[in-house]
């Protein structure tokens, strides 16, 4: 036998067997499916109110009311592009928007999660908005 192919033979069930394709995954860094790279052991205190989790519930609720929404969700209610924008996870309410803020049907209030202690669920122009009261900060929005 060649022994230079017996020499690579070898070398290739080595590499093999030491697991160096593993390697090359990019999954040596824990940063495989299930992990986050910026998890520190932290969670979010209102990661469990993301309404995101809730979709179905809320979407439910609103195909059963579409003929008849409420204050904060009609067409009329609308906000222009521009100050639609800004409102985003973790910003706050634009201001003079407080005047456009509704009471989030009690139909809809029953197929959420309590908000925190904090917090309120509020309709904001088109969407379903968890509010905190003292600083207007929204900790999550979910547009119709």
């Amino acid at each position: 036998m060649n022994p230079w192919r017996f020499t690579c033979g070898a070398l290739l069930c080595a590499l093999l067997a030491s697991g160096g394709p593993t390697l090359a995954q990019g999954n040596s860094q824990g940063h495989g499916k299930g992990h986050d790279k910026h998890d520190n052991g932290d969670r979010d205190d209102h990661n469990e109110y993301r309404y995101d989790r809730h979709e179905q519930e809320i979407r439910g609720w609103y195909s059963e009311t579409q003929g008849h929404l409420p204050p904060g969700l009609a067409k009329k209610d609308r906000l222009p592009p521009g100050l639609e924008k800004q409102l985003v996870r973790n910003g706050t309410l634009p201001p003079g928007l407080e005047k456009r803020v509704y009471a989030t049907p009690v139909e809809l209030e029953r197929r959420l999660p309590p908000p925190p202690p904090d917090c309120a669920h509020v309709l904001v122009s088109g969407h379903i908005v968890l509010l905190t009261r003292k600083t207007n900060l929204i900790v999550d929005i979910f547009a119709f």
